[in-house]
This record gives C-alpha cells, sequence and structure tokens, in this order.
C-alpha cells in the first residue's frame, strides 16, 4: 500500500468515524438530558425515547455515504449485497447462532451452581417468541443499523493498516464510545458514577466481543451477513434468552467465558488473521 493510499484509508476511517458519531449522538444526547430532567415538547420527547429513534444507524448512515462518495451505485449495491449473500462456508453458522447461547447460559449456569438467582427464562421455553426477538434483534436491535458500518467498512480499514487482533481492540473501543450516551439514560438517570461503571464494563465486553466478530468477519469472507446473524444471536441470548445482565451474580462468568473463547480463537487462528491456515503435507503437489 503506498503512502498516499494509507493516508486516503486514514481520512476515510476519520471521516467514517465523525459521521457515524455525529449522527447518533446528536440524537441520543438530547435523549441523555432528557433522563437528566431536561423538559422538551411531549411529542419530540416521545419520540427520542422510542424504538423509531434512528439513532443507531450512524454506522449505516456513515457507511453508505462514504461508500457512495468514493465509488457510487457500484460501491452501494456491492456494500448491500454482502449483507445478503450466503455464501460463506455453512458450517460457521454454528458459532454464528450458538456460541453465544452457549455462554451467556453458561454463564446462568454456573452463577446458579454457586447460589445465584435466575432472571426471568418465558422466552426459553417458547419457540416463537424465540423467532420474534431474533428478527426484532436483527432489524431494530442493532445489527442492522451498526454491522455494514462497523465490520464492513471501519474493520476493513483498520485490517489494512494492523492485525486482526489490534484492529478488533481498537474497534471494540471505539464502539464503547459511540454506545457511552446510552449508559446516562434510562434508569441510571443522574448517578454519574453508575454510568461511569457501565461504560468501563461496556469498553471490556465490547473489546472482547469484538474480536469475535473479527474472527467471524475473516473466516467467512468479509461477509457483513454473518456478523449480522451472530450480532443478532448476541442480543438474543443476552438480552432476551439468557438475559445474564438482570442478575449481577451471572456478569462476571459471562465475562469469564467471553475471554476464555476469546483465548481459544487466538490460539487456533492468531493474532494476525484469526484465520487457521491449513497444513499441507511435505509430499503434497
Amino acid at each position: 500500500m503506498t503512502m498516499e493510499q494509507v493516508n486516503l484509508e486514514k481520512r476515510d476511517l476519520g471521516l467514517f468515524l465523525l459521521i457515524a458519531f455525529a449522527f447518533s449522538w446528536s440524537l441520543w444526547v438530547p435523549k441523555v438530558l432528557i433522563a437528566q430532567g431536561l423538559i422538551l415538547p411531549p411529542m419530540l420527547s416521545d419520540f427520542l425515547s422510542s424504538p423509531f429513534n434512528p439513532a443507531a444507524f450512524g454506522p449505516f448512515v456513515a457507511a453508505f455515504y462514504l461508500t457512495y462518495s468514493n465509488k457510487g451505485k457500484t460501491g452501494v449495491v456491492t456494500l448491500l449485497k454482502r449483507g445478503v449473500d450466503f455464501g460463506f462456508n455453512k458450517k460457521w453458522l454454528l458459532p454464528i447462532l450458538f456460541l453465544m447461547p452457549v455462554i451467556a447460559g453458561g454463564a446462568l449456569l454456573l452463577s446458579k451452581l454457586l447460589g445465584g438467582t435466575l432472571p426471568d427464562l418465558t422466552v426459553l421455553y417458547n419457540p416463537w417468541l424465540i423467532i420474534y426477538w431474533f428478527f426484532y434483534m436483527l432489524l431494530l436491535g442493532g445489527p442492522l443499523q451498526e454491522e455494514f458500518g462497523w465490520r464492513g467498512y471501519a474493520l476493513d480499514r483498520l485490517q489494512s493498516r494492523y492485525t486482526a487482533l489490534t484492529s478488533s481492540v481498537i474497534l471494540g473501543f471505539i464502539w464503547a464510545i459511540w454506545h457511552l450516551p446510552l449508559n446516562f439514560t434510562s434508569d441510571v438517570g443522574p448517578q454519574y458514577s453508575v454510568a461511569l461503571s457501565l461504560f468501563m464494563g461496556s469498553v471490556i465486553t465490547l473489546v472482547l466481543l469484538s474480536v469475535f466478530f473479527t474472527w467471524i468477519y475473516n473466516n467467512t469472507g468479509r461477509s457483513i451477513l454473518a456478523v449480522l446473524l451472530f450480532h443478532a444471536s448476541l442480543n438474543l441470548s443476552t438480552f432476551k434468552l439468557f438475559p445474564v445482565f438482570e442478575t449481577s451474580s451471572a456478569v462476571p462468568y459471562y465475562l469469564l467465558l467471553i475471554l476464555i473463547g476469546v483465548i481459544i480463537v487466538l490460539i487456533i487462528g492468531g493474532h494476525k488473521r484469526m484465520v487457521r491456515e491449513k497444513t499441507t503435507s511435505p509430499n503434497s503437489g
């Protein structure tokens, strides 16, 4: 890669982050101020607090705007196709769909065995609710809004300059900062120390999870569909099937199991690409 290409990659990544953060935070910060007691017109306040607030589309908007600016309609179509292309090896559907349920369920099991309490597991026993919440998470719960940007755009540019592990850590930290305003909303209110604790926990969690995303992305031929499905499975597992954050005793086990998974990924795939290289016999060829 030439110096000019490196500078262009840096510029594009910087513009991507600027647009993604500006779009999302301009709609999240007023929501934060409402949580702190700011009074806005009821219609605006209700909209900002509703699931239809488009703030989470910041990475999506940034990725498609810059893709269109640099590559035109052809680039946009190519990016969209990567979000619906099932061309990756189907064996990867196992970790994509079941890794996070195993981790979240395992965390609750360990917590229960060691004296903790279980949260409401109603969704787990209702197949129709599982299907409903999976598609809800996929379309409205983060994956669609984020993955075309974080993995489909930003990760490629990071990996052109850094190893897969370093890229994952950088992107995971950025991902956590992007979520920062949400730590000051809902039940947190004006408790800034609580919000800070949530943010620190979010940094650790998202940096570790970012390794899983990179591992899946790299091993499925840079499939955006693969990480869309993985993100949906992640959110379904941790917030509905096995809601680990509803019982504080399960959270340490959740993080521990994720860490163990990350270590295994790095041992198998290595830190440079997280892709297991095929070995060939010295007598082959």
